[in-house]
Formats: C-alpha cells, structure tokens, sequence
C-alpha cells in the first residue's frame, strides 16, 4: 500500500521524502511559495555516497516511483495524507502560518512523525518522569504543541548528517553522514502498521543492484531517539565558543576525555529516565564518527549567523537533569554559552 506523507520543510526533510519516494510512496513538502515553484519545476536532488563507492550519487526525485509535489502551509488539504513529518527547526513552528497547520493537523489527529532534533513537547509528554510543562523556557512557540495528543507524536532520530549546497538551490540538498532514521512507536497500532511498512519498503530498495544508506528504523522503545541527545551535548552544542564557532570533530576530539564525560552523563540520564543501554550508542562509535564531521554543527552557525532563536536541545537536557538530581557543571557551561551569545544576537538586532 502505498502512503502519502506531508513533510514539513524542504531542507532536511527532503532526505526523508526521498528515501519514501524511492520505496514508492508519495510525499508533498511544505514550504516557501520561491521553493515550492522551484521543487514542483525541477523536483528535488539528494545527493548520497553508497557503500563502497567514493562518489556521491544525484538521486532525482522525478526518477522514483513515487510522486513529489511541494506546497505552501496554507494550500494544505490534511484530507489527502496519511502521516505528518516535522523537519523544520522548532523556532519556525511559531510563524502564523505554519502555527495555523499545526493546529489543524493536531485537530485532525494525524500521526506525526519528528525528525527534529528537538523533541515536541507532546512526545516528552509521553516519557514517565519528565514534566513537559516545566520545559517550555526550552521552547521558542511552545504553545503550538498544546492541542496534539502524545499518542500521535513521535520522534526519530535524526541521525544523519545533511546539509544544502551554497552554490545549488534550495531543492538540493547533500548528505554528508548516511546513517538511519530511528523512530519511537506511536501508541496507535494502526499508525505503527504504517511505520513499520514504510520501515519495511524502505530496506527493499535498491540502486543498481545496490544497496541504498539511509534506513528507517521502528523501535518499540520510546527511548532509542534519546541516544541522539549525548551527540547533541557532546558536539553540536560545544561547537559554540563564546568568540565564534568550531567543528564537531574539534568540539568532541579538542578535549577527549571532557567529551566522553558529557556523553556518559547525559546518556545515564536517559537511563534514568527509562533508557535500556541498548538504546545507546557507545561513546567510541560517535567519536569515530565526529572525525568525518568537519563544519560546525547547523545550531552553531545559526548562532554566529545572528540567529536569535535556535533549537534548544542542551537547555531540555539541563532542565531535565536538573529535575531529576542529575544536575552537571559541563552541561551548565555549554547551555551559559549558547544563552550568552543568543542574548548577544538579540542585543544587536535591538
């Protein structure tokens, strides 16, 4: 059975349509009126190293079997998709008009799929232990989640690294780190079924033979997108300074033994909240990985671009820890510095 899917935002949800497109499935991204003329003229490209293969591929989106449109947030009609995925960065969920299709997706009771890396606040709802309301400094539009059902929310974790060319357009986008979606379950089973039918389409597809990176994984577990959160911690946010910014690989291999402290502490917070160690991924496996990883993380060059609201994973970590005794002057310190230079950023603007 093939599923539509609305994608909320062009950029990095692109990686996720195109992997639904390539298992046959039909996907419309919403975004701006310029983009969406663009992406509806010329489709959109990925472009993907596979294994073994030292180039990247262009996967076109007008070459797969399922179809592509793009639209703006007003021109939705809800009536015609079976899930919602949000890929826009939380601070772009409180614009009128992206506010407004919230709030008729949540009406609607549309399965929602995140792949944010900050986590919807209907979604912490559904974690034991954590108070949802107490995290709302944590979140620019906070109140655009109050109308969802936890149930219907989940989230995946958004694993791989990707990015858009300066010198392409905005329906370009390349992936710089192939690794997997992991998603959480719904509570629904209906909604799951499809999930794991996605999940299923997805592993079948193949590139001339080849096996194509980039999977979805469902995962009983509520727990698994969390793992996501000691990377975040532990690189994006420390690529920060408080005179500019820095890549990954030096944020994580600057200081070795400091980054594998944050990482063990945040992911024992998971733990304490529910999290099997099997969830987790070992803190060698991402340092490996940080090696690859030479740009700065996204958060950090909003930041040093003059952004005045970003993502505020470390500032929901923190608030956790701190709720459940777990509190940890290295976490402190990097959510000092991204307060510090936001309120900068705000100052200038001002």
């Amino acid at each position: 059975m093939a599923y539509k899917t609305l994608v909320l935002g062009a950029s990095y949800g692109s990686l996720l349509g195109t992997k639904l497109l390539m298992a046959g499935h039909d996907v419309t991204l919403v975004c701006r009126r310029e983009t969406a003329d663009l992406i509806n003229a010329e489709g959109t490209e990925v472009r993907i190293k596979l294994r073994d293969e030292d180039e990247h591929r262009a996967i076109r989106s007008g070459d797969q079997p399922g179809k592509l449109d793009a639209t703006t947030p007003g021109e939705v009609d809800l009536a015609q998709y079976d899930m919602v995925a949000l890929a826009m960065q939380e601070p772009q969920y409180g614009s009128d008009d992206i506010a407004k299709l919230l709030s008729q997706i949540a009406e609607a009771g549309l399965p929602c799929l995140s792949i944010m890396n900050m986590p919807p606040l209907p979604y912490l709802r559904r974690i034991p232990g954590v108070e949802a309301a107490a995290l709302r400094d944590a979140f620019s539009c906070p109140d655009v989640w109050s109308a969802f059902t936890p149930g219907n929310v989940t989230l995946c974790s958004p694993d791989p690294q990707a990015f858009r060319l300066p010198d392409e357009g905005p329906n370009v986008l390349f992936v710089g780190l192939p690794t997997n979606f992991k998603a959480a379950r719904f509570e629904k089973e209906e909604h799951n079924e499809m999930l794991r039918q996605m999940e299923a389409d997805i592993a079948a597809v193949r590139l001339d033979g080849k096996d194509v990176p980039v999977k979805l994984r469902v995962s009983d577990s509520l727990f698994v997108p969390l793992a996501k959160w000691s990377m975040l911690l532990t690189g994006n946010y420390r690529c920060v300074k408080s005179d500019g910014v820095q890549p990954i690989k030096e944020a994580v291999h600057g200081d070795a033994d400091r980054s594998e402290a944050i990482y063990e502490h945040v992911n024992a917070i998971a733990r304490k909240l529910g999290a099997d160690a099997g969830d987790q991924v070992p803190f060698a496996k991402y340092a490996a990985a940080a090696q690859n990883l030479l740009k700065p993380s996204s958060v950090a060059r909003a930041i040093d671009g003059g952004a005045e609201n970003v993502e505020r994973v470390d500032m929901v970590v923190k608030l956790i820890g701190d709720s459940i005794g777990m509190s940890n002057a290295d976490v402190d310190a990097v959510v000092d510095t991204v307060n510090t230079r936001i309120a900068s950023n705000r100052r200038i603007a001002a």
